[in-house]
């Protein structure tokens, strides 16, 4: 029988970068991501990459060339792949996000 549960809580945190931790299931050319992040994370380079999520816990603030969007708690989000669509993370100082996404790889 397929396994149609996904556990979050037996998988390992894994630490990507600074500021971020995240727990990873994929199948397919589909990624659903548990991810956290704090304070002291900074996104570097704009990415162009789609993301469909919701927002568990905390706050994130996203820019979008320079348009600025804040999620909280219980809000969604939706952002199309693409140069267009650039954007980066920002978490403000003593807050921090928990969040799932969900993300297609071509």
């Amino acid at each position: 029988m397929k396994d149609y549960k996904v556990l979050f809580k037996d998988l390992n945190w894994e630490k990507p970068s600074i500021g971020v931790e995240q727990k990873i299931v994929s199948n397919a050319n589909i990624k659903m991501r548990l991810l956290r992040f704090n304070d002291d994370f900074v996104e570097n380079h704009w990415c162009t990459k789609g993301h469909i999520g919701y927002v568990l816990d905390g706050e994130i603030t996203i820019n979008f060339n320079g348009k600025t969007e804040t999620y909280k708690k219980g809000d969604g989000l939706w952002i199309e792949a693409g140069e267009d669509n650039k954007h980066k993370a920002i978490i403000a100082k003593g807050l921090f996000v928990e969040m799932i996404l969900f993300e297609f790889e071509h």
